[in-house]
């Protein structure tokens, strides 16, 4: 069939041939094995004239005459080719470039590919012939359609009507083929790469009839007629394949080509005549498309026309090749994945291709190799901001060799400011084969015999891995070959699978390959450990780790959907940005969570520059609404408050909806970032029953609430279990004294080897300030109101007042001491009665505490005689918490206590937690300071934040 099918293609090959007329060049010699050759140049015997004594003086391509400077290259995609004004903007562009930047102006060579699009819709084209000849005439029509368009808003029709009549006549040939296809019923690869090297021909002479109408030199080369390749392969390859696939150049006939064309075309163009120091020519040239030495058109395969460029800047002898992009150069990371990413200045030729190797949009590593040779330096720029630099890519790593002679061995953070990477990039859709249990047969056979099945079956080997045992190899291969390596291992091992001599042959999808790469990693320790460090932390598996011999990467196989959080952790940990915590804040409108909300925009700023930190929260709820970001930015905290309440609109990157915890919890699970935070300042149970799943998904959390750490002592020990298990942190230091560090310092006692044996003191602000307001002129009533009105006291002031709330506080101190107790084990007197306790007040929370505030007045007498008893005695009232640990007791109380007590002097805003110890005997450590109010439980929040955070910047 692909016999039959060149011979249709020969047949119909006159099809492509373009009249002489139309620019009067083609090959230098063609022969018959170039019929599908386009236009033809002049021979070497045609160089004269017609008269035999006039001789034509030839000049070199690389170096015009008259030019002060040599030749540029720029290479322009299809996603810079989408519309008529990007072909303005690329024209201008060129104009721009071709001035010169001083001295003189610069000959200059553009690349093009085809338009945005259509090389897919002649794939399209093809795709449709053997299926229905009707629609692919319509798609044919469509894509002739889509370029006339654009041709046509570019130049009068004086310019464009030859042009318009190029395509159409080309498109009647393609027709022609694609009514050949139908009696072989296939597409040769031959075939295809004819039809879609369209795209190419027909953007060139688009571009072109837009620098006609500026009145520049220019011409357009079609590039079958120069690029003469040997090809290894046929076909377009994947789309977005990294790889030319074994298309090689054959640069004397190229070499003869270009010259020919530049002393034939280029001197009847003008270009010999030009003042170079006012004008220079630009050529555009077609990307993609070249031929083969027979002649017969082929292409460089999907995203070619990088080589093209690289091969015509060779052919040029250019100072410099650019290629314009849609980004400000290569970045540290797919900035679609790694908002953090930035640009890089400079990379190595070898470091550019292991970060093209392992997926990232650079440029293809074959493509590379014709600069290389001649040392030209690749620009990676922005066509939308072409001001910026962008990137350059040019020089030589060192050998491994060289890089071992007289190296010391120094860890990367010794060298300040120094990062060890360049980039980090992913390779997606990957596959695992493994061959397991071969140390029967032998190392050396096994391995020699898995890698011969790989090649036999044309298998793409990303990545190898050989067990030190030898009892198994792993290899990475592309997802769409997955299968056919394991056939072909099954196939390869079939008798020793049979005899149980090999344990299996196995296949695993669905990975990805993350890959940090730079030159700076050879002799430098401490690199791959804070990768894989950066990686654990973050909760991403690792099922593969490879590390090439010249130190310039380290690569690892995750779970795909681990891909982008393994790129953020990894990015974050080399310092190539900011440590980026994603919050998730409950109870954002309240009065701690709004606090909280103030601090964390007027700490932004120092965060970012000081600290390298950022704090973006990306979940935000009210007791009603839910607002979820949909980028990776994080909210904005200034609308934050009015999207929740419903004041202002929701903004544009992100939705409110009602408040769901599981809405909260899929938010914070499909979140990418490696930290992730839940800070819960809703003190609600049914938050609490969802910490267990937070933090076994890796969710750290921060509970100002009690709810949880004082609950059920059950659910308390099965979320302890559960952070231990997935290594994560559930912070509640500002659960018991706000801003002061009671927890911590409990924790250093014990760690230290320090025995506590009593725990007591005040962690009330409500009851601090209550007793400590009351006198003859203002009774227990007022106290309380004027607590109320310093938002000291909880929403319900009967958790205050009936003691549960410093029960709670004491509860979660017992814990901590290793005491299993219970609130309901605790001795608790409450100062206000049952029927206020238990009463079914309704309303406001204001309007509660004011009804509350009510009721109290009858406590008045009764309070106040307390107070004058413990004044008469020269003592103060408080409200104490008493832990004995070796009684397992926990008691809290109305005292009166004298001047001996630490809480004698407390003050009215202040917390007092003393520790009394094996080794504080003859006086307790005591923690004491203010602790009341909405501020300063935030700053207790904030605290416990920034510790989360020290803890990601250390482990980065």
């Amino acid at each position: 069939q692909v016999a039959i099918g060149l011979s249709i293609f020969c047949a119909v090959s006159n099809a492509f041939v373009v009249p002489q007329q139309q620019k009067g060049f083609g090959v230098t010699k063609p022969t018959t094995r170039d019929p599908l050759l386009v236009r033809m140049l002049p021979t070497a015997e045609d160089t004269t004239s017609l008269d035999d004594n006039v001789q034509v003086e030839e000049e070199c391509v690389t170096k015009p005459k008259g030019a002060t400077n040599p030749w540029e290259v720029h290479k322009f995609g299809g996603a810079s080719l989408a519309t008529a004004d990007l072909y303005k903007t690329v024209g201008d562009l060129l104009i721009k470039e071709a001035s010169g930047r001083g001295e003189g102006t610069i000959p200059t060579m553009a690349v093009v590919s085809a338009k945005g699009g259509m090389t897919d819709l002649l794939v399209n084209v093809m795709d449709s012939a053997l299926i229905d000849f009707e629609q692919a005439n319509i798609d044919l029509e469509a894509a002739v359609a889509s370029a006339v368009e654009v041709l046509h808003q570019l130049a009068p029709p004086e310019i464009t009507d030859p042009i318009e009549a190029r395509f159409r006549s080309d498109a009647k040939d393609i027709l022609s083929v694609v009514q050949s296809l139908r009696m072989i019923n296939m597409v040769p690869a031959v075939t295809m790469e004819v039809v879609t090297g369209f795209g190419e021909i027909w953007s060139a002479q688009t571009l072109y009839a837009y620098l006609q109408t500026q009145g520049v030199p220019c011409d357009w080369i079609d590039a079958r007629e120069i690029l003469v390749v040997k090809s290894d392969s046929s076909g377009l390859g994947e789309k977005g394949e990294a790889s030319t696939g074994g298309v090689t150049p054959l640069y004397a006939e190229t070499s003869q080509r270009m010259a020919s064309w530049w002393n034939t075309v280029g001197r009847d163009k003008g270009f010999f005549e030009l003042d170079y120091t006012t004008a220079s020519p630009i050529v555009v040239v077609t990307g993609f498309v070249a031929t083969t030495a027979d002649g017969v058109p082929t292409t460089l395969k999907r995203s070619g026309s990088d080589y093209s460029a690289t091969v015509f800047a060779k052919l040029t002898g250019a100072a410099r090749v650019t290629m314009w992009k849609n980004t400000d150069g290569v970045y540290t990371a797919d900035p679609r994945r790694v908002p953090e990413a930035f640009s890089i200045a400079s990379l190595k030729y070898d470091e550019a291709m292991e970060l093209a190797y392992f997926g990232a949009q650079v440029l293809h590593p074959s493509a590379m190799v014709p600069c290389i040779d001649d040392n030209i330096p690749v620009y990676v720029r922005n066509i939308f901001n072409p001001e910026f630099i962008g990137t350059v890519i040019e020089g030589r790593s060192q050998s491994l060799v060289t890089s071992l002679k007289d190296a010391k061995v120094k860890n990367w953070r010794t060298k300040s400011g120094e990062i060890p990477i360049k980039g980090i990039t992913s390779v997606d859709k990957t596959s695992l084969v493994t061959l397991e249990g071969a140390s029967v047969i032998g190392g050396a056979s096994a391995a020699e015999r898995f890698m011969g099945a790989m090649a036999d079956n044309d298998i793409n080997v990303l990545i190898i891995t050989q067990a030190s045992s030898e009892s198994s190899i792993c290899v990475a291969v592309p997802e769409n070959q997955g299968q056919k390596a394991l056939r072909a291992l099954e196939d390869a091992f079939e008798l020793e699978l049979a005899r149980s001599t090999v344990s299996a042959v196995s296949l695993v999808t669905d990975m990805s390959i993350i890959a940090i790469v730079g030159e700076g990693m050879a002799q430098t320790s401490g690199v791959s450990a804070t990768f894989m460090s950066s990686l654990a932390k973050a909760n991403v598996n690792i099922r593969l780790i490879a590390q090439g011999s010249s130190e310039r990467q380290v690569a690892v196989v995750v779970k795909s959907h681990m891909a982008t959080r393994a790129l953020r952790a990894a990015h974050m940990a080399f310092t190539l940005s900011e440590t980026v915590v994603s919050v998730a804040l409950l109870g954002a409108t309240g009065q701690i969570g709004s606090a909280l909300v103030q601090q964390l925009k007027e700490q932004k700023e120092y965060l970012a520059n000081e600290i390298g930190v950022e704090m973006r929260v990306t979940v935000a709820a009210s007791s009603s609404t839910l607002a979820a970001c949909s980028n990776c930015q994080g909210i904005d905290l200034e609308l934050l408050p009015g999207c929740l309440t419903g004041e202002e609109e929701c903004y544009a990157d992100g939705n409110a909806g009602e408040m769901r915890l599981d809405a909260v919890t899929e938010a914070m699970a499909t979140d990418v970032n490696p930290h992730r935070v839940i800070i819960d300042c809703t003190n609600d149970d049914s938050v609490a029953e969802y910490y267990e799943k937070w933090v076994s998904s890796g969710i750290n959390i921060i509970s100002p609430g009690r709810k949880c750490a004082s609950g059920p002592l059950d659910r308390y020990k099965r979320v302890m279990q559960a952070v231990k298990d997935n290594c994560v942190n559930w912070q509640f230091e500002s659960s018991v004294g706000s801003a002061l560090p009671i927890l911590t310092t409990l924790q250093d006692l014990q760690e230290t080897g320090d025995q506590v044996n009593f725990i007591r003191g005040c962690v009330s602000g409500t009851m601090a300030y209550v007793l400590r307001s009351m006198s003859k002129d203002i009774p227990f009533s007022e106290a309380v109101r004027q607590t109320a009105d310093q938002k000291f006291a909880e929403n319900d002031l009967r958790e205050d007042l009936s003691g549960l709330d410093t029960a709670r506080k004491a509860v979660i101190l017992a814990r901590q001491l290793g005491m299993d107790v219970d609130v309901e084990d605790v001795e608790v007197e409450s100062i206000i009665p049952d029927e206020i306790i238990n009463k079914d007040y309704t309303g406001s929370w204001a309007e509660i505490d004011n009804s509350v505030i009510e009721d109290l007045k009858a406590l008045d007498v009764e309070m106040m005689e307390r107070l004058q008893a413990a004044l008469d005695n020269d003592r103060a009232l408080r409200y104490k918490f008493v832990i004995d640990k070796e009684a397992n007791t926990v008691k809290c109380a109305l005292e009166s206590v004298d001047n001996t007590d630490p809480l004698y002097r407390l003050k009215a805003n202040e917390n007092l937690v003393s520790f009394e110890t094996s080794r504080y005997t003859t006086s307790p450590l005591i923690v004491k300071g203010a602790a009341a109010g909405p501020e300063l439980a935030a700053s207790g929040i904030f605290s416990d934040l920034l510790r989360l955070t020290r803890a990601y910047s250390s482990l980065d």
